[in-house]
């Protein structure tokens, strides 16, 4: 027998959201009414929660919570003071939840319960706060920017007030006593959505992203010139870029380095605009201050400075010598990790095709450049290394010449063979 059956017990919260739009539901999340911890445990369910008694199925492992109300007691995520005492009631449980379309449940006989408007504001396509509580939890920013992005393709809207309060939680320095890991685990989230250039949209519009992300704000109304950037705006064309990244279907460590490919951009001096001279270079403080403050993964971080400093290289590829391209096939350590190199190449892609006009270009630079690196692969370096095996002289430093003479030979021939392509 289920245990379940024997708790008064609600589907909650983004389960019943999806189910009234069509969508898959993923996860399911439960609410028990009535029941203490002793309960739980005696009918098998297993304790998790740390904060507040949360409960896995014994056999489903789905996660069940025992209704509660909450209140703000100290600054921080942890801040809160929780009351689970079986005389919280459904209602009060869903009125602590962020946004309205989040604050629905179904019961047994799939009935919608409903006290928040939550059904209505799916109809009307909008993301509206439940009560002023929202503004205790500046993580509710970033949740409110992640729905928008993911469910941006069926155009919900952040409502006005929910906009304006949010606006004032920036504004009243909310947002600056977030912990680094729960940002960066929205900011995530978020990179592995098709909407993410709403989630950046999102974050301006309340003058979050200025203090999440300062580095990117500041591209925003930075001029580049209209001979290679129709767009002008550095900010709109990162977000340009990032969209071609997402029609490509590229992951989240590579839409993460297009989002932070140009930010050197934003430190050119105004007496220099629109030119950019060695903004890629500049670029490289930023990004390592950007993914210190946020702790982001170290492959996040190497794929974003490789992208930074070496993507003009690419767009570049027909003026470069041989013995260039090898000392950024090896820049990008791609003899040991081929991947990094093709994820490299989608995100230079991806920068061409930011720009106004440019959508659907091909990116023959990124071809040309795998083949160079597949010729250079090519090189036995074992079987150079033979050639110097009877010599009684330590050789190691003379077989490293001859197998990056050998590699720049196959680069060279490669590029010959393109220019006579091209001629």
């Amino acid at each position: 027998m289920d245990p379940a059956e024997k708790l008064t017990v609600y589907l909650v919260g983004g389960a019943v959201r999806d189910m009234l739009l069509g969508l898959e539901v993923k996860d399911r999340d439960w609410v028990v009414t009535g029941a203490t911890p002793d309960e739980m445990l005696a009918l098998g369910f297993r304790a998790v929660g740390r904060d507040f008694p949360v409960f896995l199925h014994p056999q489903t492992n789905e996660e069940y919570a025992l209704a509660r109300t909450e209140r703000k007691v100290a600054p921080g995520y942890h801040g809160f003071q929780f009351n689970s005492d079986p005389s919280v009631t459904l209602e009060q449980d869903l009125m602590r939840r962020d946004l309205t379309i989040n604050a629905m449940a179904m019961d047994g006989d799939g009935h919608v319960i409903d006290p928040c408007g939550g059904r209505k504001d799916l109809h009307y396509k909008m993301l509206r706060h439940v009560s002023t509580a929202f503004s205790e939890d500046p993580v509710r920013i970033l949740r409110t920017a992640r729905f928008a992005a993911r469910f941006a393709d069926l155009e919900f809207k952040v409502d006005l007030n929910t906009n304006g309060l949010m606006l004032h939680m920036v504004r009243a320095g909310e947002v600056n006593a977030l912990v680094a890991e729960r940002v960066w685990r929205e900011v995530q989230s978020a990179l592995t959505l098709d909407g993410f250039p709403r989630f950046i949209e999102v974050l301006r519009d309340c003058e979050a992203l200025s203090v999440i992300l300062p580095e990117v704000e500041a591209l925003f109304g930075v001029p580049q010139s209209p001979q290679y950037h129709p767009e002008i705006d550095a900010g709109i064309h990162v977000m340009l870029a990032i969209q071609a990244a997402i029609d490509d279907d590229m992951g989240p460590r590579e839409i993460f380095a297009v989002l932070t490919h140009d930010l050197g951009k934003a430190l050119t001096p105004k007496q220099e605009l629109p030119s950019h001279r060695g903004h890629e270079v500049a670029g490289i403080e930023p990004i390592r201050a950007l993914c210190d403050r946020l702790r982001v993964p170290k492959d996040y971080r190497q794929l974003a400075l490789i992208v930074c400093e070496f993507h003009l290289q690419v767009h570049r590829m027909d003026e470069l010598k041989p013995s260039t391209v090898l000392r950024l096939i090896e820049a990008i350590d791609a003899f040991r990790n081929k991947q990094r190199l093709t994820e490299f190449i989608h995100c230079c892609r991806a920068d061409l095709r930011g720009r106004k006009g440019k959508e659907q270009d091909p990116y023959l630079q990124g071809d040309k450049l795998m083949r160079c690196f597949r010729a250079a692969a090519s090189v036995d370096a074992a079987e150079i290394a033979a050639g110097y095996r009877n010599q009684v002289a330590p050789a190691g430093d003379r077989i490293k010449e001859s197998v990056r003479r050998a590699r720049i030979s196959a680069i060279k021939s490669v590029l010959r063979g393109a220019n006579l392509q091209n001629g």
